[in-house]
């Protein structure tokens, strides 16, 4: 049971801070939450109570790889058969790896994230190998996995007709036996025919489908040149992705593209930047009717850690609109928090009565914090982890700042 009483609370999907008398959770649920007037500034330090965030792309797989892509280009390091992230986690013991992705996902909880979307490498050992970090960190891990190999050639991609062979159906199939759904890397590491069939196996099964595009213009030209179609074009119509990842070098067509089928699109700006792309259109897609959405991408690019991601996507948003008042902080804390509905219909993203407790308390009294003049804004500028006090999700708790100095 967790019984706070005068703090802060961010109440419901449009996140509102109201003052709150109480906040009371009972096993997995909130029981209670009295609150008072709405409040943008402190006059004191207090606690903050604030929904439990979603990272919504991660490949926690290449964690045990901190940096290692540093100075290398998007093919070089993580492009199959022989990209550096592949050559590398092929290396890795298993024991070492579970260490690896665990401590990952504890680092996630101690940043306020109590769930994550990947995109694991590995086949069905890398599904499995997640799905045990997960239980062991109560970190909810919503696993899309891929091919352990890619089951085509060059050749038989470029000819554009193949259908997956008897070995790559199983292999899918069983691979669905472990994780929530499937994604590949890019459209066209598979079969026009292929993409079809995973559809409607994993539609079959209710599975999720994800995948990246546009995460730069090669992508579009090596579809257009394969099928005369873009990248983006092909997903929406052929696999019917859940999620959409990147869309970094999306024009205004595509854009419109989203905007038209309200397509839930993962922005990783911070990833973008590291590996020398262009940034997002990330304020065109705020002024569509695209559902946006945060991620970290890559171990081996960035810490798994939102608020970085909050604090920089803000920024860039800001710096793209052009002006001092958009976007609202709101619309940016919502991309890891209440926008997750439109993807995990089973989540909320947001407290109220009733509703599981997932939920983070974030610590105001710190020098940096106390006295906001707008606490969303503070939020997602200048929070950091050493500003989490606690993270709990289903009442579970994923971490403690005070059982963690009890460890040191």
């Amino acid at each position: 049971m967790f019984d706070f009483s005068d703090c802060i609370l961010l109440y419901g999907p449009d996140l509102c801070p109201h003052h709150c008398h109480r906040f009371v959770v009972q096993g997995d649920t909130i029981q209670r939450i009295d609150r008072g007037e709405p409040c943008q500034a402190l006059e004191r330090g207090t606690w903050v109570i604030m929904p439990g965030m979603y990272n919504c792309h991660t490949h926690m797989g290449d964690s045990c790889l901190p940096d290692g892509a540093t100075g290398m280009t998007l093919e070089a390091g993580f492009f199959r058969p022989n990209g550096y992230k592949y050559r590398e986690l092929a290396k890795q013991t298993e024991a070492d790896h579970l260490d690896h992705i665990t401590h990952h996902l504890r680092y996630m909880a101690r940043s306020g994230t109590i769930a994550h979307v990947d995109f694991r490498e590995q086949g069905v050992y890398g599904s499995q190998l997640l799905r045990r970090a997960s239980e062991a960190t109560g970190v909810r891990s919503i696993i899309l996995g891929q091919f352990n190999t890619l089951p085509f050639s060059a050749a038989e991609l470029q000819h554009n007709q193949a259908h997956l062979s008897v070995q790559a159906q199983a292999e899918l199939e069983a691979l669905l036996e472990v994780a929530d759904g499937f994604s590949e890397s890019t459209m066209n590491d598979l079969t026009d025919a292929a993409w079809v069939q995973i559809r409607q196996i994993t539609e079959q099964r209710q599975k999720r489908r994800a995948i990246h595009c546009l995460e730069n213009a090669g992508y579009r030209e090596a579809s257009l040149a394969i099928t005369g179609r873009g990248d983006l074009e092909r997903a929406l119509d052929l696999f019917q992705p859940d999620l959409v990842i990147h869309a970094t070098v999306a024009d205004a067509s595509e854009i419109a593209l989203l905007s038209q089928h309200r397509v839930n699109v993962v922005l990783n700006p911070r990833a973008n930047a590291n590996l020398g792309l262009p940034l997002p259109p990330i304020a065109p897609l705020i002024d569509s009717e695209a559902n946006l959405l945060l991620g970290t991408d890559n171990g081996l690019l960035n810490s798994p850690n939102l608020l970085a991601e909050l604090d920089f996507t803000y920024k860039v948003a800001k710096s793209q609109f052009g002006d001092a008042v958009r976007p609202d902080p709101v619309s940016i804390l919502q991309m890891v928090t209440s926008n997750i509905r439109g993807f995990l219909p089973d989540v909320y993203g947001y407290l109220d009565t009733g509703l599981p407790a997932d939920f983070v308390v974030l610590d105001f009294t710190q020098p940096h914090l106390r006295a906001s003049r707008h606490l969303i804004a503070s939020i997602v500028t200048r929070v950091t982890p050493e500003d989490v006090l606690l993270t709990v999700r289903q009442g579970r708790v994923l971490y403690s700042r005070e059982q963690q100095a009890k460890l040191r």
